[in-house]
Formats: C-alpha cells, sequence, structure tokens
C-alpha cells in the first residue's frame, strides 16, 4: 500500500517509520526542506537503534537501506494523489488541519481512506470540511510511535464500516493494536491522561513536592514508567496545553482548567525535550 504521512515532526516520522519498516510505500509530506531533512534525520536514527536491537535481522544494514528507500519525502503535494491511505500528523490546531485536509480533499484520490492522528480534536467536526466524511477517521498513534503498541481510532458520526474495517486492517499491519474509542473531547488517552498531568503540575506549583520527587512518586508508588512531569517534556507542553484546552472548551468543566504554570512556561518557550527546557533540563 502507498501511505502519505503528512508531518515530518515526532509523530509523523514516527508513523512513517514504522509504515516504511512493515513493507509500505510511504510519501512524507513537510511545508519545507529544512522540516523535511529533520524528520528523516530522526528516522534514520531511530531506526538504526532499533535494528541494532534486532536478533532476527541477518543483514542489518541492507535491511535500513530497504526501510529507507520505502520512503520518498517531499515538499509538494502533487505526489499524494498517488496514495491509497493518508495520516494527518500536523500540529494540534484545528486551525491547521482544517488547512491541510482541505488540500489533501482536492488532491488525493476519491477512494482514499484519510485520517488524523489528533490526540483530542472532534473527528466529527474535522471530518465536517471533507467533501467525502464517511472515508474519515481518527487515527491516533501513541509517542514514541516505533514502541508504543496502542491505535486509538476514532469514528465520527459520518465515518462508514468499510473505512473502519480498513483502518483496523492497517494498524494490524503495522503491527499495533487497535482500540475503537467514541468521539469525545480527548477520546480515552488524554482525557485520562491530561488531567493526571495538569495535577502533577498543580502539584508543584504549589511546593507539595520538587519535580523530581513527584515523578519518583508516580514511578514508585503507581509502577509507571515515567513520571508525570518527565512525560509532559517528552509530549511538549505546548501540546499538553493545546489538549488541556480542547477538554476545557469541551467540556466547559473547571477540572480541566490548565495550571498557570503551564501556561507561563509555554508563554516562555520552555516547551520540554524539543527546546531543551520543561521541567527538566536536556
Amino acid at each position: 500500500m502507498k501511505i502519505a504521512v503528512i508531518g515530518a515532526g515526532t509523530m509523523g516520522n514516527g508513523i512513517a517509520q514504522v509504515a516504511a519498516t512493515n513493507g509500505h510505500q510511504v510519501i512524507l509530506k513537510e511545508i519545507e526542506a529544512a522540516a523535511l531533512e529533520r524528520g528523516m534525520a530522526s528516522i534514520r536514527k531511530s531506526l538504526s537503534k532499533i535494528v541494532s536491537k534486532r536478533d532476527d535481522i541477518e543483514d542489518k544494514q541492507a535491511f535500513e537501506h530497504e526501510v529507507l528507500e520505502r520512503l520518498h519525502p517531499t515538499t509538494d503535494w502533487e505526489p499524494l494523489s498517488e496514495a491509497e491511505f493518508a495520516v494527518e500528523a500536523v500540529f494540534e490546531s484545528y486551525q491547521i488541519k482544517k488547512e491541510v485536509l482541505e488540500k489533501l480533499d482536492q488532491v488525493c484520490p476519491q477512494d482514499i481512506v484519510l485520517s488524523s492522528n489528533t490526540s483530542s480534536i472532534s473527528i466529527t467536526r474535522l471530518g465536517s470540511i471533507l467533501k467525502r466524511p464517511e472515508r474519515f477517521i481518527g487515527m491516533h498513534f501513541m509517542n514514541p510511535v516505533p514502541l508504543m503498541k496502542l491505535v486509538e481510532i476514532i469514528r465520527g458520526l459520518a465515518t462508514s464500516d468499510d473505512t473502519y474495517q480498513k483502518t483496523r486492517d492497517l494498524s494490524e499491519q503495522l503491527e499495533k493494536i487497535p482500540v475503537e474509542v467514541n468521539d469525545s473531547p480527548g477520546f480515552v488517552s488524554n482525557r485520562v491522561l491530561m488531567p493526571m498531568i495538569n495535577e502533577a503540575i498543580f502539584a508543584y506549583q504549589e511546593g507539595v513536592a520538587e519535580v523530581e520527587n513527584i515523578d519518583a512518586v508516580m514511578k514508585l508508588g503507581m509502577n509507571h514508567p515515567m513520571g508525570p512531569l518527565k512525560l509532559a517534556d517528552l509530549i511538549g507542553l505546548d501540546v499538553c496545553l493545546d489538549v488541556l484546552n480542547v477538554l476545557y472548551d469541551g467540556f466547559k468543566d473547571p477540572r480541566y482548567r490548565p495550571c498557570a504554570l503551564l501556561q507561563r512556561m509555554v508563554d516562555a518557550g520552555w516547551l520540554g525535550r524539543k527546546t531543551g527546557r520543561g521541567f527538566y533540563q536536556y
């Protein structure tokens, strides 16, 4: 299958890597060459690290070469006209996603399945942008994509059974475990996760404990692989803020109100690992 991935950031390059590793031709689309090269560099680094640990591959160098040959980076829209399945993985902003989906609707084949990797925005609302909302679905991968098994699959109100089945089949081909959830702000993953992260930030803001101690309590006491504040840095504090705002706007419930400290850190450009500073320094 020829898969288009729009966006070569953390999620997009991870999705592209997994698709190419599992035998699919991948068109990786970005708006500028520098962003595309950063995405490809991330793929090369991640792929090499994963392949080095696999005992089932005899010629690791040849395997890596084959995977990279399936990746077709581009800054143009025209190559996407050949895609059979598309995954939008751009910034978590309704307006940006709207512009991308409108363009995909113009250039992609009529029978293509269009999916969004949105972590919180309504699939029904995004689908209403398209001429063929029955061909649209949510396909929320987890970060880091090459390592995490879950894919949340979210139907919009108009999503057809055929679109759902094709998306589920592709998820399994990518060696992921698809779990269907309903279209609600934050779906399941972020509706549960983001309030926990937000409460951890409130605890730090109020002086309940230091960053490392908050994370240690959740790791040692709840058996989480990573504390909530370190996880927030990994996700990106700007992304956490965007998701919390979607939850707050969607439910009008004060329990989803973003912590003021989170807003200040985003305003300062302290976004976590990707900027070198968040709750930790990198």
